[in-house]
């Protein structure tokens, strides 16, 4: 296989990729009827041809815009491959988006047909289909019952109509990849964003391809590596990273059941890369620390010494000093007592995560490298295909984001935001010219996002433009490190801060109600509901002390002054969080003002 490099295209690496492996090699990974079932690159080929030829009978030519609405699945992948083997645009849209939601993408993007998941995406596009007026076709992945509805196919018919299609135009798949160039439009990604109205962000072959590139170079896959993954293909972080580049180095894909059955998938997959986001890393945190706690006092205390070995082990191993043998002793027993058990949550197997999405809390990267579990964060938006930033295997610190990927460049501009130039930087936004006029400037991408670089040329984020605070007072501040310091917290699930034009900050927090029952319980606070359980009077004493033990060292105007407990999480499902598990504070402020106001009343009347 030639080296990334060589690659200007997708359906290039492609048709490489699938012809050096054939049925030698195992590409994709899913459950079918309880058991993981392997599938070759040969099939995947196979697959993907046929379903390609099944659109060309559709009329899909060049620079036609396909859109994807479905879950992480092989047929996602085919999708994918077969739309832009044919020169066309894929849109991939969230499988958690509503009816209005898909409607206003397919018409914006003149998307001509949809390939959805299941029969409940179908039924959302059917719903919309009669005010989308470019709209010709629609395929279900799941092969079900289409009703006889006019223009609605299953996914075996299309692969059929494909084969058929092949009959008289033998060569069209490989022409049509042959005719494919690097600067041709690949993908219009649809941002969530946590304000205002979707933007289609429009990427190339050599957008995205730099970036795998840059990735590859920097960080170390090979074809013995087996990717788990979960994150949304819909978002450009799992797409590049989980997608292209393991295809792209002849890696395996395994695909998770979703969300709540990572553990078992990571054991019975034992993959050896995995792409995640902070909030993965937040619940096996609170998961092992509860653990620990439920055993008795000498456990406990065994727990505690292989955690300090394991963080000094490790600042010794990055320091590159090999001397300390009695340390190196220590360590191998604190692995044989206590790592080795917790490793083997996630199979076994893990060389590292990458990290992405959101902020990963320092405390989380030292905790896990102690155990030897490594995360290795990166940073970096839709809009920069997507990595501009990343951690290395053997050049990383914990609480950055990490150095530049090579062939991109990164400069801080006066008012503190980080400005990003390389080949990996968008189009623009599909047609949106004043969006794109002040993200895009004389070539450099606004990221939006607040920053600098530390002595050693680590990025550190500190916060995003827009979020920050001005207190009545005149005080700036920036919300996500008081954020993620509270987050800290065994009680709490998840925080945000209210402050902007206030007297004072406040704080909205979803508790971990788990851990809010054990303490109730061990306590003999009487309870019915969790609802019962945030109006009792010992528990808000329990929180108070809990904010004066975290804010300790934050200036008294950072300091969150009040805050009000709510009975249930903020979820993607409410629109109050991003596909990619970001807070949408402006409609999380709007749905709760009842309460927000409720904290300031004293202080206004």
């Amino acid at each position: 296989m030639p080296p990334i490099q060589d690659f200007k295209t997708i359906p290039e690496m492609f048709d490489v990729v699938t012809n050096k492996y054939g049925s030698a090699k195992t590409y994709l990974k899913h459950k079918v009827d309880g058991k993981f079932i392997d599938v070759n690159y040969e099939v995947v080929r196979e697959i993907t041809e046929n379903l390609a030829l099944g659109l060309a009978s559709f009329g899909v030519k060049r620079e036609d815009r396909v859109a994807i609405i479905a879950e992480n699945r092989p047929e996602w992948y085919y999708s994918d491959q077969a739309i832009l083997a044919l020169g066309g645009v894929d849109v991939p849209i969230y499988p958690i988006s509503t009816a209005d939601s898909i409607e206003y993408i397919l018409n914006n993007s003149e998307s001509v047909g949809a390939i959805v998941s299941t029969k409940f995406q179908l039924n959302k596009v059917l719903k919309i289909r009669s005010k989308c007026k470019n709209l010709k076709f629609i395929i279900n992945m799941s092969n079900d019952n289409t009703d006889g509805e006019q223009g609605v196919y299953t996914f075996n018919q299309v692969l059929d109509r494909g084969r058929i299609y092949k009959q008289e135009h033998n060569q069209h798949f490989q022409n049509q990849i042959n005719l494919a160039k690097e600067d041709d439009l690949c993908t219009i990604i649809y941002t969530s964003g946590t304000t205002g109205e979707p933007k289609g962000v429009m990427l190339t072959h050599k957008n995205i391809l730099s970036n795998v590139k840059a990735a590859c170079e920097v960080i170390s896959v090979t074809d013995k590596d087996t990717f788990l993954s979960f994150l949304p293909l819909s978002h450009i972080f799992e797409r590049m990273a989980g997608y292209y580049l393991a295809f792209s180095c002849g890696s395996t894909v395994a695909f998770a059941e979703g969300i709540e059955k990572i553990a078992v998938n990571m054991t019975e997959v034992k993959p050896t890369v995995m792409t995640g986001v902070p909030r993965l890393f937040e619940r096996m945190y609170n998961k092992i620390i509860k653990n620990v706690e439920k055993q008795p006092e000498k456990k406990q205390k065994i727990f505690n010494w292989a955690l300090s070995v394991g963080q000094e082990f490790a600042e010794l191993k990055r320091s590159n000093d090999n001397t300390n043998l009695g340390l190196k002793i220590k360590y191998k027993l604190a692995d044989k007592l206590v790592f080795q058990k917790l490793k083997g949550v996630t199979g076994g197997n893990l060389r590292f995560f990458i990290s992405g999405g959101a902020a990963l809390a320092r405390e989380l990267g030292v905790f896990f490298e102690a155990i030897g579990i490594l995360i290795l964060e990166g940073y970096g938006l839709t809009e920069s295909s997507p990595v501009i930033t990343v951690n290395r295997e053997n050049d990383y610190k914990f609480g950055s984001v990490g150095k530049p990927v090579p062939g991109v460049e990164v400069k801080i501009a006066k008012d503190g935001e980080i400005l990003a130039h390389g080949p990996n930087v968008m189009q623009g936004y599909y047609k949106k010219k004043k969006e794109t006029s002040e993200m895009l400037k004389d070539g450099w991408l606004h990221t939006g996002d607040i920053g600098v670089f530390d002595a050693e040329g680590f990025l550190l984020i500190t916060d995003r433009k827009k979020s920050l605070f001005k207190t009545s007072g005149g005080k700036y501040i920036a919300p996500t490190p008081i954020e993620n310091l509270f987050l800290g917290s065994k009680y709490i699930d998840q925080f945000i801060i209210i402050g902007d034009k206030r007297m004072f900050i406040s704080a909205l927090i979803v508790p971990d109600f788990e851990a809010l029952r054990e303490y109730a319980d061990a306590n003999r606070i009487a309870y019915n509901s969790n609802e019962d359980l945030i109006k009792m009077k010992q528990i808000d004493e329990m929180m108070q002390l809990e904010f004066a033990r975290f804010q300790k060292k934050l200036a008294s105007y950072e300091k969150v002054r009040k805050f009000t407990l709510l009975e249930k999480p903020f979820s993607i499902e409410n629109g109050e969080m991003t596909p990619s598990l970001k807070l949408k504070r402006n409609v999380i402020e709007e749905r709760y003002k009842h309460l927000i106001d409720d904290m300031y009343k004293e202080i206004n009347s």
